[in-house]
């Protein structure tokens, strides 16, 4: 059996796909199940059970002996979240119980970290181990996952694979359920099919012009194939950065949007909200040479093959991947 939790969200959801898709039906979902926009993302997969969240570690220590790897998808992302106790008990936590799960029955594990650990990006965006100590991220939530990472960093007792990966700006079908943490594609093509244009967010950096704010967009496609990748091939354990190793604007991501939909682009520019303007990361690049280097050659979608994909294939007639 594999087990992959946060299996009714966004990038689970496209786990369990990947894992159909190559032929594995025998899966165990863990999530909490209670929404119903979340568990639509799960409509017509392949599953051999469901488990709640909160049962899954008793479950596990049953069952550990059945287990062939653990896809750690499950956490709080709310990048707005300010109540560091819910990041303790669900990112924090809950990952160690399922690490020392994992150690002790000899399990792979690979889990979500986040480039949310990088911050405003002061050490570059390599993943080095020797700088994690050093990093400084800027909200609960990308603190929560250097924590882990930290903390994974330091054990002796380990899985016999195990791998954090730092997911830049994942988008990509089965997003529908985010609300404001998702993609803005997303949120374009919805204010498209509203009002005919997209806003922005402008500019509060003056090394930056509006819609100039950069980061290194990742499609859920491409993310599930190095997840599944890393399981097969096993190369060395450790954390790897997972974007596409490019930086692109916002502003180059909406105009795609637009043109994936057959129009002209009609963009406009809103102030940033303040709850994170202060927070907001205006550049991220993820360095992909240790992912290579470890023998990884597929190519990743570029930004409008990406975009051309999810927008014709899913979000224009919010269909599920």
């Amino acid at each position: 059996m594999i087990v992959v939790t946060g299996a009714a969200g966004f990038i689970g959801s496209c786990m369990v796909r990947k894992l159909n898709d190559e032929g594995y039906e025998n899966i165990i979902a863990v999530d909490e199940f209670s929404r119903e926009e979340k568990n639509r993302n799960l409509a017509g997969k392949a599953l051999a059970a469901r488990i709640g969240r909160s049962e899954f570690p008793g479950w596990l220590r049953e069952n550990g002996a059945a287990i062939r790897a653990i896809f750690h998808m499950g956490a709080r992302t709310d990048t707005t979240e300010k109540d560091w106790a819910i990041f303790q008990e669900l990112n924090l936590d809950y990952s160690i119980a399922l690490w020392e799960l994992c150690a002790a029955n000899g399990i792979p594990l690979i889990y979500a970290s986040s480039a949310a650990t990088y911050g405003l990006g002061e050490k570059g965006y390599d993943d080095r181990h020797d700088i994690v100590s050093e990093l400084h991220p800027l909200n609960p939530y990308g603190e929560s996952k250097n924590r882990f990472d930290l903390w994974a960093l330091k054990r002796e007792l380990q899985p016999p694979q195990w791998y954090g990966l730092k997911f830049f700006n994942v988008y990509g079908p089965n997003e529908y359920h985010k609300g404001r943490m998702a993609s803005v594609i997303f949120h374009t093509v919805r204010q498209i099919k509203a009002t005919g244009g997209m806003k922005l967010f402008r500019s509060h950096h003056p090394g930056f012009a509006d819609g100039q704010q950069s980061r290194d967009f990742v499609y859920v496609k491409d993310v599930t194939d190095v997840l599944y990748w890393l399981w097969k091939h096993n190369p060395a354990s450790g954390l790897y950065n997972l974007g596409a190793g490019q930086a692109r604007s916002f502003l180059d991501l909406a105009a795609n949007t637009f043109r994936a939909m057959g129009l002209e682009p009609n963009i406009s520019f809103i102030d940033t909200p303040e709850d994170i303007r202060d927070t907001y990361q205006y550049f991220t690049e993820a360095n992909m040479g240790k992912l290579r280097k470890a023998g990884y050659d597929k190519p990743f979608h570029s930004l409008e093959e990406g975009i051309d994909d999810y927008v014709k294939n899913y979000l224009l007639e919010e269909r599920i991947y």
